[in-house]
């Protein structure tokens, strides 16, 4: 078991701009956490590979979400970046009973396996096995005379059988405590994808807490006002992050404490199986915040200079959620534009949401002056 402290005298992230948004520089942040994890090497068959895949035993984890198929089925989300000739290369080397890199996977408390690390070989497999390519049939093409010109089907049968028999070597890992929200998962997550596009950790918490929360997170993000107030949406999902802050801030930010990433995992993880009955309750606070903000405050609301201030998101829609949630819907615009233009006047505020914006000191900061500047309002 390996063990972790939190530092209350550790650096600060540096406030960087990330696909346009101003915020803290996750990649930068340590996550503080005590976990125990089990890893074992497996060493399964090509054609039980694709089996499981086909039955869902197996998923590719989703990183993101099309508005068309939000809620409705996991699907391959990140980018296929593989080329033909590389698919090729790939199963041919199968063929040639070569040795091929391993694949890391997850296994869930449900039983399933979600893969970590290998999604491209595991995609190549699929798409040869269903004999499926860009809109047309497989056919193997860079490769050695013998296999040229093949499907899965039209192989001969001994070289179809070497390539069902071949094996990948499998690395599986469990979290065992905390089972709930994965740190090392994700830390293992980060470590594995830490070459060419990394990815973010919205990306990554989208595929670890796959489930009812996240779909409502990517259903809100297409919410009209919002979309208006954050701009054009962003491939590497900051806009759904800071959907995700703005619950766990006005749900628990009492209990917040650095670094950020983290934080918001651990909320992700705890809501990720949200009650069917909750989600209305959720969206209708998400709306009628996002809604009093753009019609009081105008698109610009949350750029108090060129780029979006993740902080200065935190603190609007916090405050304004609170003052809904304990007194029921804004009707004064022009009161909420008054108490907006006083909370910026002032100098501690505008520290909070300009340097070192996730301290807890900041963070307390500017939802307490947030809070307390539209309190009042009709």
């Amino acid at each position: 078991m390996a063990k972790s402290k939190k530092d209350s005298k550790r650096p600060s992230a540096e406030v960087i701009v990330v696909d346009g948004v101003l915020d803290v520089d996750e990649a930068a942040e340590v996550i503080p956490f005590n976990y125990a994890i089990t890893a074992y090497g497996a060493d399964p068959q090509v054609d039980g590979l694709v089996r499981r895949m086909k039955g869902g035993d197996i998923f590719v984890p989703l990183f993101s979400l099309s508005e068309k198929e939000a809620g409705t089925k996991l699907r391959f989300q990140r980018e296929f970046v593989w080329n033909k000739q590389q698919a090729d290369r790939f199963i041919e080397s199968l063929l040639l009973g070569l040795p091929v890199p391993g694949i890391f996977l997850v296994k869930e408390e449900s039983g399933r396996h979600l893969v970590l690390d290998g999604h491209q070989r595991l995609r190549t497999l699929n798409a040869f096995y269903t004999n499926e390519w860009d809109g047309g049939p497989f056919e193997l093409e860079d490769v050695q005379d013998r296999f040229r010109a093949k499907t899965y089907d039209t192989l001969d049968a001994s070289d179809r059988r070497r390539l069902d028999d071949s094996i990948i070597h499998a690395t599986i890992v469990r979290q065992d405590q905390p089972s709930e929200d994965l740190s090392s998962i994700f830390l293992i997550f980060e470590r594995l994808n830490s070459g060419g596009t990394s990815l973010q950790p919205q990306e990554i918490r989208v595929a670890l807490y796959h489930g009812p929360f996240g779909e409502l997170l990517t259903s809100l993000n297409a919410d009209k006002n919002w979309r208006s107030l954050f701009g054009r949406k962003s491939k590497r999902l900051k806009d759904v992050e800071l959907i995700l802050r703005f619950f766990a801030l006005l749900e628990s930010s009492k209990k917040y404490s650095r670094p950020m990433k983290g934080f918001l995992s651990s909320y992700m993880a705890h809501r990720r199986h949200l009650a069917a009955s909750e989600h209305e309750e959720y969206r209708r606070l998400f709306v009628d915040t996002t809604t009093v903000i753009k019609k009081a405050l105008g698109a610009r609301a949350f750029r108090p200079k060129t780029s979006l201030n993740a902080a200065l998101v935190d603190a609007l829609m916090v405050g304004i959620a609170r003052r809904i949630k304990a007194k029921g819907k804004i009707t004064s615009h022009s009161e909420v534009e008054a108490a907006f233009e006083h909370l910026l006047e002032g100098q501690v505020f505008r520290d909070a949401i300009s340097r070192a914006t996730a301290d807890e000191e900041n963070v307390s900061v500017r939802l307490d002056k947030a809070t307390a500047a539209f309190a009042k309002v009709k």
